[in-house]
């Protein structure tokens, strides 16, 4: 059967994407399409692009928080005028580091990335795919949707797709100031809409409410900076759920892995095995 496979964004706990690749290989499954949001769309291009999965956690596993979350000295000079916490180049580097190709012509498979116009408000799409526009109206979340009619490069489009507000700056493509896909579709169901596929995997590793806090784990974030997290976690859950449940009866089967549901782990990066590990016994156990 064609595959679609949708990989949600969730920061570190994104490598459990990694383990359900390798349950649907197992499975035979055919993948035709990948659809990724922010962290979710690196660890999708990282595999349209041919990259093995020992090869991808072997890049995972010698990452740390530093390589993400480095901060710019002007940052600390600007105080609460600063555009954002961390600077850009660290997530640009981890990006050039995970993903071999550098366009989205080099991938084996097709991909659409997702991001989020800051301005409009609507959910953009970079890459391979039908328009849906044209093809048929976005499923799940309301809201406008516009496909990317320039050629980008993929890194920048994985870049935007990742740039959550106050942690990273937006990119700026074409004039537009572009940002987290999180913020408009963090499980992007909307982007498959028109693909010609036979069955949709939906791996979610965002928020939710079914979320706990691992034993020992307490955030490091400033009180101000977590108020903005459980903000963003709280309207990125209820958006999930309502996506989920408007998906239409005659579309294709889709099915729902919930692979990890953790608290506190977006720079959890030392997790990477266990994450891993948690992908691939939920995705096995969801498709049986």
């Amino acid at each position: 059967m064609k595959t679609a496979l949708v990989l949600g964004g969730g920061g570190a706990k994104a490598l459990a994407h990694a383990g359900a690749w390798k349950a649907l290989q197992e499975r035979g499954a055919h993948i035709t399409h990948i659809v990724g949001t922010s962290f979710g769309a690196v660890i999708g291009a990282a595999l349209a692009a041919g990259s093995s999965v020992d090869a991808l956690m072997r890049t995972a596993q010698s990452l740390t928080t530093k390589d993400f979350a480095s901060v710019h000295l002007t940052t600390l000079l600007k105080g609460m005028f600063a555009s954002s916490l961390l600077d850009a180049r660290g997530l640009k580097q981890v990006i050039a580091r995970l993903v071999p190709a550098t366009r989205f012509d080099d991938l084996k498979i097709p991909l659409t990335v997702t991001a989020t116009d800051l301005d409009s408000g609507e959910l953009v799409l970079f890459g391979g795919g039908p328009d849906p526009l044209t093809s048929a109206p976005p499923r799940g979340e309301g809201g406008p949707i516009v496909t990317a009619r320039t050629v980008v490069p993929l890194h920048e489009a994985l870049y935007a797709s990742c740039a959550m507000p106050l942690y990273f700056p937006p990119a700026v493509i074409e004039g537009r100031r572009l940002a987290e896909g999180g913020l408009r579709a963090v499980l992007p169901l909307q982007a498959v809409a028109g693909l010609p596929v036979d069955i949709v995997v939906a791996v979610h590793v965002g928020p939710g409410f079914d979320e706990t806090t691992p034993p020992g784990v307490r955030s490091p974030a400033p009180p101000l900076v977590r108020a903005h997290g459980d903000a963003e976690r709280i309207m990125m859950a209820a958006q999930t759920e309502r996506a989920i449940a408007a998906w239409p009866a005659d579309a294709p089967r889709l099915v729902v892995v919930r692979a990890v549901a953790e608290r506190e782990a977006t720079f959890a990066v030392g997790q990477a095995q266990r994450h891993f590990e948690a992908g691939y016994n939920a995705t096995k156990q969801a498709l049986q």
